[in-house]
């Protein structure tokens, strides 16, 4: 069978300073005002109107409410972080903080998809990052994908958020539910209950002389070598992936940092996903939009305790098995809060905020980010990026730079035109790497 473009020969385009990608994705909205983005000007204007004109929210705000949570200052370098993330406080030295991050819609499966596939349109599927990278650098385990996405259910947009959309499928992300007990449920019909693993080897061999008789007539399809891939990786994934899921093999003080939640299972699953390869993993928090807190800003301290200690454990564990220094790990969400309350009159609670896509924070380590910084900045209240302004279009291109791929030159063909991750934009922000 002819290689397919894309497959695991193909190599990057420099030298890269990291091989691996793990998005740990917030879906809902990560209040950065809350969280990363410390703005004592809530405190002193607390339930006063914004300063200037009114700007225009998702539903009605009012006043400026002042963070709940309190913030001091971590590390050696001195970043701020709010008291519910104490854990990765600890290990704020070892990220990079940014806090001008924008997008522009104001809904979630449009910011969704522009943080994943760098196109907001809802109608047409454009390729995911991950399924760029695949496609740029295949993966190093011949039995596992490339590229696994881990989460409990269907977040907003769904596959869209994974799919390889107009690159060949063996490209697109493999959706697992992170949600089980037992490793062997994790993946449907993970084994033949119909004939032993002897026959089945045996009816593989034919169905692959069958196929290589077929394209020999009909000459090179990548469509169809790129399903006969797929189907050959499934079989593989049999013997692999049982092993890397049955997180018991991890010792209970390794268990223990990570805990029992799906988030923990997950990003200590990505982990081990990771050290067997795999180029991408994402680790969505939950099903749907759990960081959505419009109605009561205090939600986002129960979703921090459940997400705080299992990313600190990660990171420490990169490091604790020599890789943090090529994997790049990336904290965040679509979209962050706004400063304002929000009071649309569907509040139950009435202490909650709406989306903010004109600034928002997100997090990166590893991988040869440089540790222990902040780049740009909100305004004082935390509207809007005012300084370095950073689009999901700049943090493709870093992420890329930083595997050895050149954004620009990372096209595909298609529809009469060269398609790429970033379109026409995006830049290597280059403050960002140590």
């Amino acid at each position: 069978m002819q290689a397919l473009v894309g497959a695991a020969t193909r190599g990057p385009h420099f030298a890269p300073k990291a091989k691996h990608v793990i998005f740990l994705y917030l879906n809902g909205g990560l209040s950065h005002v809350d969280t990363f983005d410390h703005k004592p000007a809530l405190a002193k204007l607390d339930g006063q109107p914004m300063p200037g004109p009114k700007v225009k929210t998702d539903r009605a705000s009012g006043g400026l409410m002042a963070s709940p949570f309190k913030f001091s200052k971590h590390g050696e370098s001195g970043i701020e972080v709010s008291e519910i993330f104490p854990n990765v406080a600890k290990s704020i030295d070892d990220f990079c903080v940014i806090r001008s991050m924008y997008s522009e819609s104001i809904n979630h499966l449009p910011s969704m998809l522009m943080m994943n596939t760098g196109h907001a349109l809802r109608g047409g599927s454009r390729p995911s990052m991950g399924s760029w990278i695949t496609y740029g650098l295949g993966t190093e385990n011949e039995n596992l994908p490339g590229y696994v996405v881990l989460c409990p259910g269907n977040p907003v947009g769904g596959v869209r958020l994974w799919s390889s959309a107009f690159l060949p499928s063996a490209y697109q992300g493999v959706h697992i539910r992170n949600d089980r007990d037992d490793p062997s449920d994790y993946v449907q019909d993970l084994r033949n209950g119909f004939v032993t693993t002897a026959q089945q080897q045996r009816q593989l061999e034919l169905l692959g002389q069958l196929n290589s008789s077929f394209l020999d007539q009909i000459g090179y399809q990548p469509e169809i070598e790129s399903a006969i891939e797929s189907m050959e990786v499934a079989y593989k994934m049999q013997t692999e992936l049982p092993g890397i899921f049955d997180i018991t093999r991890e010792s209970e003080a390794v268990r223990e940092r990570y805990g029992d939640g799906e988030f923990g299972r997950g990003c200590l699953t990505a982990l081990r996903l990771v050290e067997q390869g795999v180029r991408i993993v994402q680790v969505y928090y939950g099903d749907r939009q759990p960081w959505d807190s419009h109605d009561d800003i205090l939600d986002q301290r129960v979703h921090a305790e459940r997400s705080d200690g299992p990313i600190a454990a990660l990171v420490h564990d990169l490091k604790e098995r020599g890789l943090f220094d090529e994997t790049i790990v990336i904290v965040g969400s679509e979209f962050g809060r706004t400063p304002m309350i929000q009071n649309s009159g569907t509040e139950k609670v009435g202490r909650g905020r709406d989306h903010n896509p004109p600034g928002y924070s997100i997090l990166l380590a590893g991988g040869g980010i440089r540790g222990g910084t902040t780049y740009g900045a909100t305004d004082d209240f935390g509207y809007k990026a005012a300084e370095n302004p950073l689009s999901p279009h700049d943090l493709h291109a870093t992420v890329l730079h930083q595997l050895g791929l050149d954004h620009t030159k990372l096209t595909f063909r298609y529809s009469g035109r060269d398609f790429r991750l970033t379109d026409v934009h995006g830049r290597v922000v280059r403050e960002l790497l140590a």
